[in-house]
Protein backbone atom coordinates (compact mmCIF):
# COMPACT_ATOMS: atom_id res chain seq x y z
CA UNK A 1 0.00 0.00 0.00
CA UNK A 2 1.13 3.36 -1.58
CA UNK A 3 -0.48 5.18 0.82
CA UNK A 4 -1.30 5.35 4.88
CA UNK A 5 -4.38 6.67 6.08
CA UNK A 6 -3.47 8.55 8.86
CA UNK A 7 -6.43 10.68 9.70
CA UNK A 8 -10.31 10.09 8.86
CA UNK A 9 -13.11 12.94 8.89
CA UNK A 10 -16.36 11.41 9.23
CA UNK A 11 -19.92 13.30 8.65
CA UNK A 12 -21.25 11.17 10.47
CA UNK A 13 -24.87 13.12 10.03
CA UNK A 14 -26.63 16.08 8.26
CA UNK A 15 -28.89 16.35 10.80
CA UNK A 16 -28.10 19.53 12.76
CA UNK A 17 -30.04 21.39 15.63
CA UNK A 18 -28.25 24.47 13.50
CA UNK A 19 -28.88 26.52 10.15
CA UNK A 20 -25.09 28.74 9.98
CA UNK A 21 -24.86 30.90 7.48
CA UNK A 22 -21.12 29.25 6.54
CA UNK A 23 -22.18 25.78 6.66
CA UNK A 24 -20.67 23.86 3.65
CA UNK A 25 -22.57 21.02 3.88
CA UNK A 26 -25.81 23.26 4.53
CA UNK A 27 -26.79 21.13 7.03
CA UNK A 28 -30.18 20.69 9.10
CA UNK A 29 -31.99 17.16 8.13
CA UNK A 30 -30.52 14.29 8.23
CA UNK A 31 -30.07 12.32 4.81
CA UNK A 32 -32.23 9.44 4.74
CA UNK A 33 -30.12 7.00 3.76
CA UNK A 34 -27.37 7.38 6.47
CA UNK A 35 -25.35 4.46 7.48
CA UNK A 36 -26.59 2.84 9.87
CA UNK A 37 -24.46 1.43 13.03
CA UNK A 38 -23.69 -2.10 12.31
CA UNK A 39 -22.73 -0.25 9.06
CA UNK A 40 -20.63 2.11 11.13
CA UNK A 41 -18.81 -0.54 13.01
CA UNK A 42 -18.19 -2.52 9.69
CA UNK A 43 -16.36 0.85 8.71
CA UNK A 44 -14.83 1.35 11.63
CA UNK A 45 -13.17 -2.04 11.58
CA UNK A 46 -11.89 -1.14 7.53
CA UNK A 47 -10.36 2.42 9.32
CA UNK A 48 -8.67 0.40 11.80
CA UNK A 49 -7.33 -2.33 8.95
CA UNK A 50 -5.90 1.06 7.02
CA UNK A 51 -4.16 2.07 10.16
CA UNK A 52 -6.00 4.60 10.91
CA UNK A 53 -4.78 6.50 13.66
CA UNK A 54 -7.59 9.25 14.54
CA UNK A 55 -11.54 9.18 13.73
CA UNK A 56 -12.89 12.66 14.24
CA UNK A 57 -17.29 12.35 14.27
CA UNK A 58 -18.97 15.61 13.02
CA UNK A 59 -21.90 16.73 11.72
CA UNK A 60 -24.62 18.46 10.80
CA UNK A 61 -24.32 17.95 14.52
CA UNK A 62 -23.08 14.54 15.65
CA UNK A 63 -24.56 14.42 19.15
CA UNK A 64 -28.43 13.99 17.16
CA UNK A 65 -27.45 10.21 16.43
CA UNK A 66 -28.28 8.62 19.32
CA UNK A 67 -25.42 5.56 18.70
CA UNK A 68 -22.54 8.17 18.80
CA UNK A 69 -21.17 6.48 22.29
CA UNK A 70 -21.91 2.76 20.57
CA UNK A 71 -19.58 3.79 17.78
CA UNK A 72 -17.28 6.14 19.42
CA UNK A 73 -16.69 2.70 21.87
CA UNK A 74 -16.50 1.03 18.89
CA UNK A 75 -13.76 3.42 17.41
CA UNK A 76 -11.69 3.46 20.86
CA UNK A 77 -11.42 -0.65 21.24
CA UNK A 78 -10.24 -0.83 17.58
CA UNK A 79 -7.47 1.13 18.75
CA UNK A 80 -8.21 4.84 17.52
CA UNK A 81 -8.14 7.60 18.42
CA UNK A 82 -11.40 9.38 18.90
CA UNK A 83 -12.60 13.05 18.89
CA UNK A 84 -15.48 15.27 18.02
CA UNK A 85 -16.52 18.50 16.17
CA UNK A 86 -19.46 20.04 18.02
CA UNK A 87 -21.90 23.46 18.24
CA UNK A 88 -22.19 22.60 22.06
CA UNK A 89 -25.73 23.26 21.89
CA UNK A 90 -26.18 19.05 23.92
CA UNK A 91 -22.85 19.11 25.96
CA UNK A 92 -24.99 19.63 29.07
CA UNK A 93 -26.67 16.59 27.88
CA UNK A 94 -23.81 14.56 26.90
CA UNK A 95 -20.85 15.03 28.76
CA UNK A 96 -20.18 12.44 30.82
CA UNK A 97 -20.76 9.82 28.15
CA UNK A 98 -17.92 12.02 25.91
CA UNK A 99 -15.87 12.12 29.34
CA UNK A 100 -16.19 8.11 29.21
CA UNK A 101 -15.26 7.91 25.85
CA UNK A 102 -11.92 9.97 26.82
CA UNK A 103 -11.63 11.64 23.12
CA UNK A 104 -8.01 12.98 22.25
CA UNK A 105 -9.80 16.69 21.55
CA UNK A 106 -13.21 17.87 21.50
CA UNK A 107 -13.34 20.79 18.59
CA UNK A 108 -16.26 23.48 19.75
CA UNK A 109 -17.53 26.00 16.97
CA UNK A 110 -17.04 29.82 18.66
CA UNK A 111 -17.16 32.63 15.52
CA UNK A 112 -17.44 35.62 17.29
CA UNK A 113 -18.59 37.76 20.40
CA UNK A 114 -22.14 37.24 21.51
CA UNK A 115 -24.06 39.05 18.93
CA UNK A 116 -21.90 38.03 16.17
CA UNK A 117 -21.91 34.51 16.74
CA UNK A 118 -25.71 34.31 17.39
CA UNK A 119 -26.30 36.23 13.96
CA UNK A 120 -24.07 33.38 12.29
CA UNK A 121 -25.62 30.32 14.07
CA UNK A 122 -28.70 31.01 16.41
CA UNK A 123 -29.54 33.03 18.89
CA UNK A 124 -28.60 31.40 22.54
CA UNK A 125 -26.03 29.01 20.94
CA UNK A 126 -22.90 31.81 22.19
CA UNK A 127 -23.84 30.98 25.68
CA UNK A 128 -24.54 27.15 25.21
CA UNK A 129 -20.74 27.41 23.79
CA UNK A 130 -19.82 28.77 26.88
CA UNK A 131 -21.45 26.29 28.90
CA UNK A 132 -19.83 23.89 27.09
CA UNK A 133 -16.40 25.15 27.64
CA UNK A 134 -17.04 25.20 31.27
CA UNK A 135 -18.28 21.51 31.45
CA UNK A 136 -14.98 19.70 29.45
CA UNK A 137 -12.57 22.39 31.55
CA UNK A 138 -14.05 20.49 34.38
CA UNK A 139 -14.21 16.86 32.94
CA UNK A 140 -10.73 17.73 31.83
CA UNK A 141 -11.15 17.47 27.96
CA UNK A 142 -8.79 18.72 25.71
CA UNK A 143 -11.09 21.41 23.55
CA UNK A 144 -10.10 23.26 20.90
CA UNK A 145 -12.45 26.15 19.44
CA UNK A 146 -12.73 26.77 15.77
CA UNK A 147 -13.62 30.23 14.38
CA UNK A 148 -14.10 30.48 10.57
CA UNK A 149 -13.30 33.84 9.62
CA UNK A 150 -15.37 35.89 7.06
CA UNK A 151 -16.27 39.76 6.75
CA UNK A 152 -18.60 38.70 9.45
CA UNK A 153 -16.64 38.19 11.74
CA UNK A 154 -13.58 39.08 10.88
CA UNK A 155 -13.14 42.28 13.31
CA UNK A 156 -14.11 39.95 16.43
CA UNK A 157 -10.80 38.13 16.32
CA UNK A 158 -9.42 40.57 18.93
CA UNK A 159 -12.19 40.26 21.54
CA UNK A 160 -11.97 36.81 21.08
CA UNK A 161 -8.80 36.42 21.87
CA UNK A 162 -9.23 38.31 24.85
CA UNK A 163 -12.02 36.04 25.81
CA UNK A 164 -10.44 32.57 25.00
CA UNK A 165 -7.05 33.68 26.59
CA UNK A 166 -7.62 32.02 29.87
CA UNK A 167 -9.86 29.35 29.09
CA UNK A 168 -6.54 26.58 28.31
CA UNK A 169 -7.81 25.85 24.96
CA UNK A 170 -6.59 25.48 21.44
CA UNK A 171 -7.83 27.91 19.27
CA UNK A 172 -8.11 26.93 15.60
CA UNK A 173 -8.82 29.77 12.91
CA UNK A 174 -9.64 28.67 9.12
CA UNK A 175 -11.48 30.55 5.98
CA UNK A 176 -15.13 30.21 5.40
CA UNK A 177 -15.51 29.15 1.98
CA UNK A 178 -18.03 30.35 -0.86
CA UNK A 179 -19.84 26.37 -0.91
CA UNK A 180 -23.03 25.86 0.86
CA UNK A 181 -24.58 27.88 2.93
CA UNK A 182 -22.59 30.70 2.25
CA UNK A 183 -22.90 33.99 0.67
CA UNK A 184 -19.66 34.49 -1.38
CA UNK A 185 -19.91 38.63 -0.90
CA UNK A 186 -18.78 37.89 2.88
CA UNK A 187 -15.28 36.10 2.12
CA UNK A 188 -12.22 37.64 3.27
CA UNK A 189 -10.21 39.43 0.46
CA UNK A 190 -6.37 38.59 0.03
CA UNK A 191 -5.36 41.90 2.52
CA UNK A 192 -7.90 40.91 5.19
CA UNK A 193 -6.27 37.08 4.95
CA UNK A 194 -3.07 38.02 5.02
CA UNK A 195 -3.96 40.20 8.25
CA UNK A 196 -5.26 37.25 9.80
CA UNK A 197 -2.30 35.47 9.36
CA UNK A 198 -0.41 38.14 11.00
CA UNK A 199 -2.79 37.72 13.72
CA UNK A 200 -2.38 34.01 14.22
CA UNK A 201 1.55 34.38 14.29
CA UNK A 202 1.76 37.46 16.69
CA UNK A 203 -0.89 35.88 19.24
CA UNK A 204 1.39 32.44 19.06
CA UNK A 205 4.38 34.39 19.80
CA UNK A 206 2.68 36.00 22.56
CA UNK A 207 1.28 32.96 23.80
CA UNK A 208 3.82 30.60 23.53
CA UNK A 209 5.20 30.04 27.14
CA UNK A 210 1.32 30.13 27.90
CA UNK A 211 -1.17 27.09 27.46
CA UNK A 212 -3.39 28.66 24.57
CA UNK A 213 -1.91 27.78 21.18
CA UNK A 214 -3.29 29.36 18.17
CA UNK A 215 -3.32 27.52 14.44
CA UNK A 216 -4.67 28.52 11.30
CA UNK A 217 -5.91 25.50 9.45
CA UNK A 218 -4.79 23.83 6.13
CA UNK A 219 -6.13 27.20 4.42
CA UNK A 220 -3.19 29.03 5.74
CA UNK A 221 0.44 29.09 4.16
CA UNK A 222 2.93 28.69 2.42
CA UNK A 223 6.47 29.67 2.21
CA UNK A 224 6.40 32.72 4.01
CA UNK A 225 9.15 35.36 3.87
CA UNK A 226 7.81 36.86 6.45
CA UNK A 227 6.07 34.42 8.75
CA UNK A 228 7.20 31.17 10.32
CA UNK A 229 5.75 28.35 8.24
CA UNK A 230 4.79 25.44 9.12
CA UNK A 231 5.61 22.22 7.27
CA UNK A 232 3.45 21.79 4.20
CA UNK A 233 4.26 19.18 1.41
CA UNK A 234 0.61 19.64 0.04
CA UNK A 235 -2.98 18.62 -0.21
CA UNK A 236 -3.22 15.38 2.20
CA UNK A 237 -6.39 14.55 0.82
CA UNK A 238 -6.12 10.92 -0.55
CA UNK A 239 -2.89 10.89 0.63
CA UNK A 240 -3.25 10.65 4.37
CA UNK A 241 -7.03 11.87 5.04
CA UNK A 242 -10.03 11.08 4.13
CA UNK A 243 -13.96 12.37 4.25
CA UNK A 244 -16.50 9.90 4.84
CA UNK A 245 -20.42 11.29 4.34
CA UNK A 246 -23.23 10.08 6.49
CA UNK A 247 -24.28 8.38 3.86
CA UNK A 248 -20.92 6.09 3.39
CA UNK A 249 -19.42 8.12 0.26
CA UNK A 250 -15.33 8.25 0.26
CA UNK A 251 -14.01 11.73 -0.57
CA UNK A 252 -10.54 12.53 -0.06
CA UNK A 253 -11.70 16.30 1.75
CA UNK A 254 -15.39 17.28 2.91
CA UNK A 255 -14.46 20.22 2.12
CA UNK A 256 -14.30 19.93 -1.20
CA UNK A 257 -18.18 19.04 -1.37
CA UNK A 258 -18.98 18.21 -4.69
CA UNK A 259 -20.16 14.89 -5.79
CA UNK A 260 -17.80 14.69 -8.09
CA UNK A 261 -15.24 13.83 -6.40
CA UNK A 262 -16.80 10.80 -4.58
CA UNK A 263 -14.32 8.09 -4.85
CA UNK A 264 -17.20 5.32 -4.38
CA UNK A 265 -19.51 4.11 -1.45
CA UNK A 266 -18.73 2.27 1.26
CA UNK A 267 -22.12 -0.09 0.47
CA UNK A 268 -20.82 -1.10 -3.15
CA UNK A 269 -16.97 -1.18 -2.46
CA UNK A 270 -15.13 -2.13 0.82
CA UNK A 271 -13.09 1.43 1.74
CA UNK A 272 -10.33 -0.71 1.74
CA UNK A 273 -10.75 -1.34 -1.73
CA UNK A 274 -11.48 2.06 -2.39
CA UNK A 275 -8.26 3.43 -0.71
CA UNK A 276 -6.28 0.87 -1.94
CA UNK A 277 -7.69 1.28 -5.60
CA UNK A 278 -5.18 2.95 -7.76
CA UNK A 279 -7.58 5.38 -9.45
CA UNK A 280 -8.94 6.76 -6.32
CA UNK A 281 -8.11 10.19 -5.38
CA UNK A 282 -6.12 10.34 -8.86
CA UNK A 283 -6.60 14.85 -9.01
CA UNK A 284 -3.98 14.33 -5.89
CA UNK A 285 -2.29 10.98 -6.11
CA UNK A 286 -1.02 11.71 -9.48
CA UNK A 287 -0.10 15.36 -9.54
CA UNK A 288 2.89 16.56 -11.33
CA UNK A 289 3.70 20.43 -11.63
CA UNK A 290 1.66 20.52 -14.90
CA UNK A 291 -1.12 20.63 -12.72
CA UNK A 292 -0.35 23.45 -11.24
CA UNK A 293 -3.05 26.77 -11.96
CA UNK A 294 -1.94 29.92 -12.70
CA UNK A 295 -1.43 31.27 -9.45
CA UNK A 296 1.09 28.58 -8.85
CA UNK A 297 2.58 27.75 -12.27
CA UNK A 298 5.92 29.98 -11.71
CA UNK A 299 6.31 29.42 -7.48
CA UNK A 300 9.77 27.56 -7.16
CA UNK A 301 7.88 25.93 -4.37
CA UNK A 302 5.18 24.38 -6.78
CA UNK A 303 6.34 20.59 -6.53
CA UNK A 304 6.62 20.75 -3.05
CA UNK A 305 3.14 22.86 -2.20
CA UNK A 306 1.23 21.60 -4.85
CA UNK A 307 -0.67 24.72 -5.13
CA UNK A 308 -1.96 24.71 -1.26
CA UNK A 309 -5.36 23.76 0.23
CA UNK A 310 -7.49 22.04 -2.94
CA UNK A 311 -10.26 23.13 -1.02
CA UNK A 312 -9.77 26.43 -1.33
CA UNK A 313 -7.93 26.39 -4.43
CA UNK A 314 -11.30 24.21 -5.58
CA UNK A 315 -13.96 27.00 -4.34
CA UNK A 316 -12.21 30.27 -5.30
CA UNK A 317 -11.00 29.64 -8.49
CA UNK A 318 -12.89 25.98 -10.18
CA UNK A 319 -9.69 24.05 -10.32
CA UNK A 320 -7.02 22.58 -8.15
CA UNK A 321 -3.74 23.23 -7.07
CA UNK A 322 -4.32 26.95 -7.83
CA UNK A 323 -5.10 28.39 -4.17
CA UNK A 324 -4.73 32.30 -4.63
CA UNK A 325 -4.67 32.13 -0.42
CA UNK A 326 -1.08 31.81 -0.35
CA UNK A 327 1.00 34.25 2.07
CA UNK A 328 4.26 34.34 -0.21
CA UNK A 329 2.24 35.57 -3.43
CA UNK A 330 0.57 37.69 -1.74
CA UNK A 331 3.49 39.16 -0.22
CA UNK A 332 5.17 39.04 -3.67
CA UNK A 333 2.54 39.82 -5.81
CA UNK A 334 0.37 42.34 -3.65
CA UNK A 335 1.99 43.88 -0.90
CA UNK A 336 5.12 44.37 -3.24
CA UNK A 337 2.46 46.64 -5.42
CA UNK A 338 1.26 48.15 -2.43
CA UNK A 339 4.71 49.07 -1.43
CA UNK A 340 5.31 50.64 -5.07
CA UNK A 341 2.58 53.01 -5.21
CA UNK A 342 3.59 54.30 -1.47
CA UNK A 343 7.08 55.04 -2.57
CA UNK A 344 5.84 56.90 -5.68
CA UNK A 345 4.08 58.90 -3.68
CA UNK A 346 6.43 59.71 -1.56
CA UNK A 347 8.94 60.15 -4.00
CA UNK A 348 6.08 62.96 -5.77
CA UNK A 349 6.12 65.08 -2.30
CA UNK A 350 9.54 65.08 -2.29
CA UNK A 351 9.95 66.58 -5.54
Amino acid sequence: MLYRLECAIWEFTLGCNMNCKHCGSSAGFARKNELSTTECFSLCEDLAELSCTTVCLMGGEPFLRKDYLDVGNCIKDLGMELSFVTNGLLMDKVIENVAKLEPLVVGLSLDGTELTHDSIRRKGSFQAVMRALKLLNEYNIQTTVITTISKTNFNDLNALAELLKDREVNWQIQVAMPFGNFDPALAIDLEEYYASALFIAKLGIENKFHNHPIVGAHCYGYFSHILPSKEWKGCTAGISTIGITSDGGIVGCLSISNKDFIEGNIRKKSLVEIWEDEKSFAYNRHFNRSDLGPNCRDCEYGEVCKGGCNSMSLHFTGQFHNDPYCMRRIEEKILKVNLSKRSLKKYKKSR
